[in-house]
């Protein structure tokens, strides 16, 4: 039997919660610089790619290797700007939430394979570690009325505020 909320068929012009947690519970971000590379990954993926200035630096001479070598890097990159909406989000240090419209198809996962397989390479090259980073495959529920829209939202930007009371309580 499968997982709960472990759902593969996703249905074009609809809201889903996608969430995961690192495997054994484990902390995912370990310093303020991998929330911040987690966030660039997402803008990565999510914006629309400048493919004009990314051509113009791989044809520029004067341009140096390795700035045409990420340029060739994010053109080959998946982008998914035109096919999904990051509506909200949270980062703990052990989990993360995602609300997103999917408007075509089954980009979800696309979407969450190249996003959740580059993060955990990042991860596991930066920490000299092997292995999985997350528990599993990530969980998707569809968001099947306003209300429910709403109270997901709304958990969503409250899931932080346990942890940053927490650290006030410490201050």
């Amino acid at each position: 039997m499968p997982a709960k909320n472990s759902r593969k068929i996703f249905a074009p012009n609809s809201y889903y919660h996608i969430y995961n947690r690192g495997v054994e519970k484990r902390t995912i971000f370990l310093e303020d610089i991998d929330y911040n590379v987690f966030l660039s990954y997402i803008q990565t993926y999510i914006l629309p790619k400048d493919e004009k200035t990314l051509n113009y630096i791989i044809s520029d001479p004067k341009a140096e290797w390795k700035e045409k070598n990420k340029a060739i890097k994010l053109l080959r990159l998946n982008n998914f700007f035109k096919s999904l909406s990051l509506i909200s989000y949270a980062l703990m240090p052990n989990h993360f939430h995602f609300l997103v419209k999917q408007k075509e198809e089954n980009i979800i996962d696309r979407f969450m394979n190249s996003f959740c397989t580059r993060y955990s390479m990042y991860f596991n090259k930066k920490y000299k570690r092997i292995g999985t980073l997350f528990q599993g495959v990530y969980k998707a529920v569809l968001v099947d009325s306003d209300e429910q829209l709403h109270h997901l939202s709304r958990y969503i930007h409250r899931n932080p505020l346990p942890l940053l009371q927490g650290e006030a309580l410490r201050s």
